[in-house]
């Protein structure tokens, strides 16, 4: 792999690393939806996406007839296919480190002022009056969960609404920082520091390199 090669592969994903690492060692839970978690990691993961699916099947003609306009038309065409599928996936709300137990705690007083009629079934949850069924799904290796949609007819503007109750509810709430956050940022610096070596100490290579790769 090219000095290039390597930037481009790991830079997003370091920044992806060391974003997730200062959430997870944050005193206090993090929200957001689906979509955006799955863009996000779409993000972290385009520096591999780019050197290789990418790469391997660029297009001969395009580059004959863009030039270095190509890479700009299949980011485009990879970022809107991330959309795509963040748009068309069942609604889902991401908490990050929070156990689950604390998360069902928060969760159910919230879901008991918005509807009253709200009926629990293990980790399930019906809001008839708001249009939602959801469900709460841990991962305790990194100490995040999943609120996911249960079935096809859910209220969209209602999810948007249950996200904002919830991440100004969750404000309030203190939490143990993740002990695998200083893995992330660790691992995280050291792949930084990788990159502004072969930066620093080959300059013109890269540049070289970055030129042969997109064919300038």
């Amino acid at each position: 792999m090219s000095t290039a090669h390597l930037c481009i592969a790991l830079g997003p994903l370091t920044v992806y690393l060391l974003l997730m690492g200062l959430i997870n060692a944050s005193r206090q839970p993090f929200v957001t939806s689906g979509a955006r978690d799955t863009f996000s990691l779409a993000l972290g993961v385009a520096g591999l996406v780019m050197i290789g699916p990418l790469r391997l099947f660029v297009p001969e003609q395009a580059i004959s007839a863009f030039g270095p306009w190509t890479w700009a038309l299949l980011g485009a065409f990879y970022i809107l296919c991330v959309l795509l599928i963040g748009m068309t996936s069942k609604p889902r709300l991401v908490v990050y480190n929070m156990p689950a137990t604390q998360l069902r705690t928060s969760l159910g007083s919230l879901v008991a002022e918005l509807d009253k009629t709200a009926k629990w079934a293990g980790d399930s949850v019906e809001l008839p009056k708001l249009g939602i069924q959801l469900s709460i799904e841990s991962k305790n290796t990194m100490r995040s969960c999943q609120i996911v949609a249960v079935g096809h007819s859910q209220n969209l503007a209602n999810w948007a609404k249950l996200r904002i109750e919830l991440a100004a509810r969750l404000k309030t709430v203190k939490v143990t920082a993740n002990p695998y956050a200083l893995s992330m940022i660790g691992f995280a610096l050291v792949l930084g520091t990788l990159i502004a070596l072969q930066i620093i100490q080959n300059p013109q290579i890269v540049m070289d390199d970055l030129r042969n790769f997109l064919r300038l």
